[in-house]
């Protein structure tokens, strides 16, 4: 099995309210699951954001946390809700009341990756769902909902960034618009996970860097947004998804020409928005 559900970096002076997250780049694929999963070691990686957390580890430079996973999202998909299972790959569920994602086999426990292909041959039955669950989904969500809980404490709110990427193809259709395809989509959930006056900045931040941006469309946000984004508690969270193919092939998974000056670029967007969550201290306390 994976060796940690999650590692959380902390900073030497932790002094913004922010946390960023990165619950899909998780890669510890140990020898068991590759010997359960009918898919090769490379295609097993297809759902994967691989490399967001190198591309977000200046983090605790500034003074924020840096939560990220060790299980894969193959493995189990911290951005679902614990009860989201899926009776076509886990038996003696019943078939009825079905959301899209675990319809589609991209339930808590994923039955397919990226391509609708699908990770097992057969089922699996209950006791494996709740030791995944039990051992990797329920200490991150326990680890992140303290850390959230902390700040507001601390600092006097929280605000989450909660990192993925996407494939190209997922904006592609976007092209031919008039705000053309995005690198960069935020998801607030429209916003009802962060207050407005945050995700504007947040934009801004992610525009005067460079980065075609784009908000709730394709991506509003999902389970980890949802779950954590309580503005009225002091509480904001909000979805970066990044294009994979501007730092990355995502045919090979590995980072492309262009990984350098993405990651260098990202280092000042994490800075800014770092600072965000000391300029809401200032202000809470005057």
């Amino acid at each position: 099995m994976p060796k940690a559900s999650y590692h959380l970096i902390h900073p030497v002076s932790r002094n913004t309210s922010v946390i960023f997250a990165s619950p899909h780049s998780g890669r510890d694929y140990s020898w068991q699951f590759l010997r359960k999963t009918v898919l090769d070691s490379h295609t097993i990686r297809s759902s994967e954001d691989a490399f967001v957390d190198r591309l977000f580890d200046s983090a605790p430079d500034h003074g924020a946390l840096f939560l990220k996973a060790g299980a894969p999202r193959a493995f189990v998909d911290l951005n679902r809700a614990a009860d989201e299972l899926d009776p076509a790959l886990i038996s003696g569920l019943p078939h009825r009341g079905l959301n899209p994602r675990v319809a589609t086999g991209l339930g808590v426990i994923p039955r397919v990756v990226a391509n609708g292909r699908s990770i097992y041959h057969g089922k699996m039955d209950m006791d494996e769902v709740r030791n995944r669950l039990d051992v990797y989904w329920r200490p991150y969500h326990t680890t992140l909902q303290r850390l959230m809980a902390e700040n507001v404490e601390r600092f006097g709110d929280s605000i989450l960034v909660d990192c993925h990427s996407m494939p190209r193809e997922a904006v592609a259709q976007l092209a031919n618009t008039r705000a053309g395809r995005p690198d960069i989509v935020i998801g607030d959930r429209f916003g009802a996970s962060a207050k407005g006056s945050l995700v504007d900045q947040v934009e801004a931040i992610f525009a005067d860097a460079g980065f075609n941006v784009s908000r709730n469309a394709p991506f509003a946000g999902a389970y980890i947004v949802r779950q954590y984004g309580r503005p009225s508690k002091a509480q904001h969270a909000v979805q970066i998804e990044i294009d994979r193919s501007i730092y990355m092939d995502e045919k090979t998974v590995l980072p492309n020409g262009n990984f350098g000056a993405v990651r260098a670029a990202l280092k000042q967007v994490t800075r800014e928005i770092t600072d965000l969550g000391r300029s809401n201290q200032a202000l809470a306390a005057e």
